[in-house]
C-alpha cells in the first residue's frame, strides 16, 4: 500500500479506520499498535517515505522588507495587513487565526476576533481568540504582544490599524477589516504576502519563523512548546527550520534572552479582561519574559 501512498497518510487512515470499528470491536486499537503493525509502518516509513516539505519560516528580514517594500503613506489594506503580518510573528498565530478561510463553508463567526475584546496600553496591546484549532475546551486565548525595539514594532503598526479601523467603522464588531468592511481572507493575505517574499514563504511562515527567531535567541523548546499548543517537543522542533544556529542555540539554552512566550493557567494582568466572568486559559506574551510562579 505504501508503494502508492504516503506512508505517513496509511497512518492516519489506519486511526480513522479504528476509529469507525472500535464500537463493533472493543480490540482494535489494541491490534492496531500491535508489533507487527507497528514495525510495517515502521519498514514502510523506511522504505518508501519521502521529506516533508515545508515552507521556510518568515524571520526578522522579511519583517523589515515588508515594511520597507510597503508604499508610504500606507493604504488602509496594507496597514491591515503589516499588522496582521507582524503579529503573527510574535504572537506565533497561526493565518487561520487572523482571517477567514477561502471556502465559505467553512467560515465561522464565532471565529472572528471582537473590536470589543482589544486592550491597549502604552507597551503593549492585546485581544481575544474566542477559539481556535487547539483551544479543545472552548475557553478562548488571550494574546498580549509587547512593544518591541525592534522594527517593524508590532505594538506601533496594530495601533496604527485600530485607530484607523475605528475611525473608518466605528460600529463594526469584527477587529480586522479591510477598506470595504469585508473580512480578510486567506486568498488575500497570501496575494499581499507574495508581491514581497517568494513561494517558498506562506501563511504558516510567521508561526514557523516565530518560533524560530525565539530558539535563535536561546529561549528553551519548553518554553517554546508551553505556548505551541502542539503534542510533544517533536513538533516544535519540526518548525525551527532556518538553519543549524537556531538548533545549536536551543540545544545549549538554560534561560531566556531576548523575547519569550510563556504560558499562564489564568491571566496575569486582571485589568487585560473587562469581564469578570471570562478566564482565558492561554495568554502569549510577547517582548518579556514573565513567570506564574
Amino acid at each position: 500500500m505504501s508503494a502508492h501512498i504516503n506512508p505517513r497518510s496509511v497512518d492516519n487512515y489506519l486511526s480513522g479506520i479504528c476509529s469507525q470499528l472500535e464500537e463493533f470491536y472493543p480490540t482494535v486499537r489494541s491490534v492496531r499498535r500491535s508489533p507487527l503493525i507497528a514495525r510495517t509502518l515502521k519498514g514502510a516509513k523506511r522504505r518508501y517515505g519521502v521529506p516533508v516539505n515545508r515552507k521556510l519560516p518568515l524571520t526578522l528580514a522579511d519583517l523589515k522588507l515588508v515594511q520597507d517594500s510597503l508604499p508610504h503613506p500606507l493604504s488602509f489594506d496594507d496597514n491591515l495587513f503589516l499588522a496582521q503580518l507582524v503579529d503573527g510573528f510574535h504572537a506565533l498565530l497561526r493565518l487561520g487565526e487572523l482571517v477567514w478561510p477561502d471556502n465559505k463553508a467553512l467560515r465561522r463567526h464565532q471565529k472572528l476576533t471582537l473590536r470589543t475584546s482589544v486592550v491597549i496600553e502604552a507597551d503593549y496591546h492585546s485581544y481575544v481568540l474566542r477559539t481556535h484549532k487547539s483551544d479543545r475546551q472552548f475557553e478562548g486565548a488571550t494574546i498580549v504582544i509587547r512593544q518591541s525595539s525592534r522594527n517593524p514594532d508590532p505594538h506601533q503598526a496594530f495601533k496604527q490599524y485600530l485607530q484607523r479601523r475605528d475611525q473608518l467603522f466605528p460600529f463594526h464588531s469584527t477587529l480586522w477589516l479591510r477598506s470595504d468592511g469585508s473580512v480578510p481572507t486567506r486568498s488575500w493575505f497570501l496575494r499581499k504576502l507574495r508581491q514581497f517574499v517568494p513561494s517558498t514563504i506562506a501563511g504558516h511562515s510567521m508561526r514557523a519563523g516565530g518560533a524560530t527567531s525565539l530558539a535563535a535567541g536561546g529561549v528553551p523548546s519548553h518554553q517554546i512548546q508551553s505556548n505551541w499548543s502542539k503534542r510533544s517537543s517533536l513538533h516544535v522542533r519540526a518548525y525551527l527550520r532556518a538553519s543549524p544556529i537556531a538548533k545549536h542555540f536551543l540545544a545549549r539554552a538554560q534561560g531566556a534572552l531576548g523575547f519569550v512566550l510563556i504560558h499562564f493557567s489564568y491571566p496575569p494582568f486582571p485589568s487585560l479582561l473587562h469581564t469578570s466572568t471570562h478566564h482565558a486559559s492561554n495568554v502569549h506574551i510577547g517582548g518579556t519574559c514573565y513567570s506564574d510562579s
